[in-house]
């Protein structure tokens, strides 16, 4: 009886080996705030083990648009669209997990700026040493906003693009910026900054950020309960506590 209880645990054991599946995720670090808080909760129900890399949204769209290879890809909705248009995703997949507008932030301790309007952020900007924002598309829609304005050129020379790696937030505490913009969920927990909260609405932009299964996704199923998992009511108010609205 000992033998038979030995071999029935071990074929349990066994089978549940067999089911789980490695996920390889890849993506911009938008949504990473959330994903992070989110993630152990789905490895630990569903038994899979999830790993993920990082890196700026084009960077990320041109590995995988080079054929590079991922079971799942987060990055913003126009960037996801483009590479299902190119075949590189499964459609009936993607879903938008997350929207974030475009934060403020300063150092922390320096004087306070009028961050409530937009005619405020425009003298800040001026009136900055320095400013940050990345290539990702808060820093295309701030540099879009500053050529409208007209004052491009007078802040070209105090402009800093954040590397990939770098957080612009970082940059802001270290004392490379003065002044700094990206994704809300990217700035509202970093240490060292004072984080003055949202553009005003007439100059802010709201991001979708989406997910899909990669056509050539080695675990599939297991992806697709992961994407679904990122978008379902219950990690609603985890993705709010990260400064963003569910997708």
């Amino acid at each position: 009886m000992k033998a038979i209880v030995v071999a029935f645990l071990s074929t349990i054991i066994l089978s549940g080996a067999a089911s789980a599946a490695e996920i390889r995720v890849i993506g911009s670090p938008g949504f990473r705030e959330a994903y992070t808080d989110l993630l152990p909760g789905f490895e630990t129900s569903a038994g899979h083990r999830v790993t993920t890399t990082w890196g700026g949204v084009n960077e990320v769209a041109k590995r995988i648009a080079d054929g590079e290879v991922a079971d799942i890809v987060i990055l913003p909705a126009a960037q996801i669209d483009d590479l299902i248009r190119q075949g590189k995703l499964m459609p009936e997949t993607r879903v938008d997990v997350a929207k974030s507008g475009i934060g403020v932030a300063i150092r922390a301790g320096a004087p306070r700026i009028d961050a409530a309007s937009s005619d405020g952020i425009r003298k800040a900007l001026i009136a900055a040493k320095s400013i940050a924002y990345s290539n990702g598309p808060s820093g295309v829609h701030m540099a879009d906003v500053i050529q409208k304005w007209g004052i491009a050129g007078q802040l070209k020379a105090k402009t800093k693009i954040s590397p990939p790696d770098t957080p612009v937030g970082v940059m802001i505490a270290r004392g490379d910026a003065d002044i700094g913009f990206q994704q809300v969920s990217e700035l509202i927990r970093l240490k060292g900054i004072d984080y003055l909260g949202q553009l005003p609405d007439d100059i802010n932009e709201i991001t979708v950020f989406s997910a899909a299964v990669h056509r050539n996704a080695l675990a599939p199923e297991a992806a697709k309960a992961l994407v679904k998992y990122l978008s379902a009511p219950e990690a609603a108010p985890t993705i709010r506590k990260t400064g963003m609205d569910p997708g």
